[in-house]
């Protein structure tokens, strides 16, 4: 674990050189410590694959307290204690057909059945890495290399708001419509990313997800079901 200033107001904390269970888990709870217990001071925490990076105000506290409070809050983790508790966020997906028009390319790719790679996709729990790209877009790892895909060689200049895809060895929801060139396997009901909820973002990094299928009939029924995931 390294304590890296990033400039004079903010430092990063390095949780190794690849993304795994125990840095995920360090990661989401100093996260959540900082957001329901922050030091005086605290502005912002940007968590991503493998760090945290802490932006504090220099008028009200230094470096030195910012580490050792870092360092307070992660021994209190190593010792596992937990600042909140976790939970699995299960999401509903419709796969395949007009929500999933690259689920065929994708199970071709690997060799698989279409209603193989549904099993595998659903089989896997993931850990959301970081959000990016948009807001709400959750970087999913964990899952099967069975089912990696390359990236479209073309984006797609329009992609509905909770489509499902994969790109590599990594899979994500569409919060909002955007261009994108993940393959696309499904799409869900829920609102990924909502102004109108307290916290806007349904996914933080560090949290778990797993994803379960549903027909046609129940995604149009979620979908149009105005109170649904708000």
């Amino acid at each position: 674990m390294k304590y890296l200033p990033l400039n004079e107001y903010a430092v990063t904390v390095y949780f190794g050189e690849s993304p795994d269970e125990h840095s995920r888990r360090a990661i989401f709870q100093l996260d959540r410590a900082l957001q329901e217990r922050p030091f005086p001071g605290f502005l912002e925490a940007v968590p991503a694959y493998v760090s945290l990076t802490v932006y504090y105000d220099v008028k009200q506290v230094q470096r030195q307290q910012v580490v050792r409070y870092l360092e307070n809050v992660l021994q209190k983790v190593e010792q596992g204690e937990e600042i909140v508790q976790e939970t699995i966020v299960d999401i509903p997906v419709c796969y395949g057909g007009v929500h999933g028009p690259d689920l065929s390319f994708v199970a071709a790719h690997n060799g698989l059945s279409e209603a193989a790679v549904i099993d595998v996709h659903c089989s896997a729990t993931y850990q959301v890495h970081m959000i990016g790209f948009m807001p709400g877009f959750a970087y999913l790892g964990g899952m099967s290399p069975r089912i990696a895909s390359p990236r479209l060689a073309t984006p797609r200049s329009q992609v509905p708001a909770g489509s499902v895809g994969i790109a590599g060895r990594q899979t994500g929801v569409y919060p909002l419509v955007a261009p994108g060139g993940w393959q696309l396997i499904g799409r869900t009901p829920v609102r990924l990313f909502d102004l109108g909820r307290p916290s806007p973002s349904l996914l933080a990094a560090g949290q778990l997800v797993r994803f379960y299928p549903i027909d046609t009939k129940m995604f149009e029924n979620l979908i149009s079901d105005t109170t649904y995931a708000n």
